[in-house]
């Protein structure tokens, strides 16, 4: 049914009415795994604590949009669910743009500021044009189209052998699918234990919780790969999700006593490998860390949105004018 009216939910509960038209928006628009039905009501669920959903909706015999946001409960501003763990942030849209800019006008009677970090730049230039926007980041990137499994290997042969010697040393490949909880739960217990400073996200119990939970997922596709010692001792791990063609690289981890063999790069090209055989192309995720950037081929943009309460009322107004 279609509804010319306006309509926000406030609750992960609350959003469950709207999921078959999420769905549908998924379908007709170029979209990444974090803007999935299933991860953002996952995620409005979880950090309840810490934001309280305000996802704003609107559907017409024109079109449709959804704006995922929540209000942070510590800064009062308006941001896109998936609190700090959701790399790659959109609305969804379709049809007659005047939807959207009706929903970011609703947004904006909240009388908040915006605050949106990150966004790709396919989604900068078609759903975000009106925002002014700031470089945050880069995403290393391999593109399965500018290269294969075997030049791949070729140009990396230190990685090659360093993936024979920890062999020797009785280290093993492994992979494992999402569903299987234990191994998703340990990978991130040991990310907590081994990496205590204050910029690993994981120290937060909820998240490590949350990254379970999604992994789970069946639509997720999650991949676990790790290097593990002959008793079992995890050495190395990665926790991936298929996207379409492309292998989400999303975490990785390794034991800092093995840190002398570089088993992180070597299990994260070690991965990139197989995937490229696979016909999968290999995002690195946000940062361009040097140990990303030596393997991959290409890196994409990623900006930020941030705006006060006023310049996106002026923002919503102006853009509604131009549509009057």
């Amino acid at each position: 049914m279609l509804s010319l009216r306006i309509n926000i939910a406030r609750s992960s509960s609350e959003m469950d009415r709207i999921a078959p038209l999420w769905n549908e928006l998924l379908q007709r628009q170029a979209h990444t795994i974090f803007q999935r039905f299933s991860w953002n009501r996952l995620a409005a669920e979880t950090f309840r604590d810490h934001v309280t959903p305000h996802v704003v909706w609107m559907e017409s015999k024109s079109g449709a949009a959804i704006i995922p946001a929540a209000i942070n409960r510590a800064s009062g501003e308006i941001e896109l669910l998936g609190e700090a763990l959701f790399d790659y942030r959109d609305v969804l849209h379709a049809g007659d743009g005047e939807v959207l800019h009706l929903v970011w006008q609703q947004m904006a009677a909240s009388g908040r500021g915006l605050r949106v970090v990150l966004v790709e730049d396919p989604a900068a230039r078609e759903r975000w044009k009106d925002f002014p926007m700031s470089v945050f980041a880069r995403a290393p990137y391999v593109d399965r189209a500018r290269v294969d499994e075997n030049t791949f290997r070729q140009a990396h042969p230190r990685l090659g052998r360093q993936m024979r010697r920890l062999n020797r040393l009785g280290i093993s490949f492994r992979s494992y699918a999402g569903e299987n909880s234990a191994v998703v739960r340990r990978l991130y217990e040991c990310k907590r234990r081994h990496f205590a400073a204050r910029d690993n996200l994981f120290l937060d119990q909820r998240r490590c919780d949350f990254m379970v939970a999604a992994a789970a997922l069946e639509e997720s596709c999650c991949d676990v790969f790790t290097m593990e010692k002959g008793d079992g001792a995890l050495v190395a791990g990665l926790v991936s999700f298929r996207d379409g063609d492309v292998r989400r690289c999303y975490t990785i981890y390794f034991h800092p006593e093995w840190a002398h063999y570089s088993p992180g790069m070597t299990l994260l090209y070690e991965v990139t490998a197989r995937s490229l055989a696979q016909k999968l192309s290999c995002d690195y995720m946000t940062g361009d860390y040097p140990y990303k950037m030596r393997l991959a081929n290409s890196a994409r943009r990623l900006y930020k949105v941030e705006v006060s309460a006023r310049e996106l009322a002026e923002i919503a107004a102006r853009r509604i004018s131009k549509v009057a």
